[in-house]
């Protein structure tokens, strides 16, 4: 089954067009603007260059957040222009924390897990999973010292694009792993999207917003 996969709620354009587990093509660019610009020419040449048509995809995983207001609503947008001109194709949002969550291997796995991710301001998006990976918290925007009186007093591993400025200065925490990243792998958006295909959880994408967009009122004068 032929699958595809894309984010834009980040600082990056990420798509990956496979065949069952192998990749048949890969696109990731880092940009603090225009993924939306970017996000269909580069799907149509990705396919085009597979000789592959639309309608050839089983299903397609989008990451729903959490991010920037306008990357998330790209991305649903783009799905949901999928699905109406494929109404059989199975598209699933897929969260960040999901995606992020994918990264640990089983040696990486601690008694706390957390996701911590970027949001550009004072504070960071997080969620925070058990040893089996179960959430044990829904996802969040929290200030540093809310994380951390959260994690304390046990051992937690770490991931996601928000770990590099969270651990900028000491933390007191006891940590059995880190893995930082600049951008969501899109690989294991895929992964985490074949999951909740094949546990039947078809999860219409919706977008995952923690908080209100950023809006500047123009001055009067």
């Amino acid at each position: 089954m032929y699958t595809l996969s894309f984010d834009t709620t980040a600082a990056a354009c990420s798509i990956i067009l496979q065949k069952n587990e192998q990749t048949i093509s890969l696109f990731s660019q880092t940009m603090e603007f225009g993924q939306a610009e970017v996000l269909l020419p580069q799907i149509k040449r990705m396919l085009a260059l597979a000789k592959i048509e639309f309608a050839d995809l089983g299903a397609l995983f989008v990451c729903v957040g959490p991010g920037s207001f306008t990357g998330v609503r790209s991305s649903i947008s783009a799905a949901k222009v999928f699905n109406l001109a494929c109404p059989l194709l199975k598209v699933i949002g897929v969260s960040a924390f999901d995606a992020y969550k994918m990264t640990f291997s089983d040696n990486d796995i601690a008694e706390s897990n957390a996701v911590i991710i970027e949001t550009r301001r004072e504070d960071f998006y997080i969620q925070i999973f058990d040893k089996h990976m179960q959430k044990t918290t829904e996802p969040q925007a929290l200030m540093r010292d809310d994380i951390i009186s959260l994690l304390k007093g046990g051992v937690v591993s770490l991931a996601g694009d928000g770990v590099e400025r969270f651990l900028s200065t000491p933390s007191g925490l006891n940590i059995h792993t880190v893995k930082m990243f600049d951008n969501l792998p899109i690989e294991t958006l895929s992964t985490a999207g074949k999951q909740m295909l094949a546990a039947k959880k078809l999860n219409f994408p919706k977008p995952l917003y923690l908080r209100a967009p950023d809006v500047t009122i123009p001055s009067m004068v």
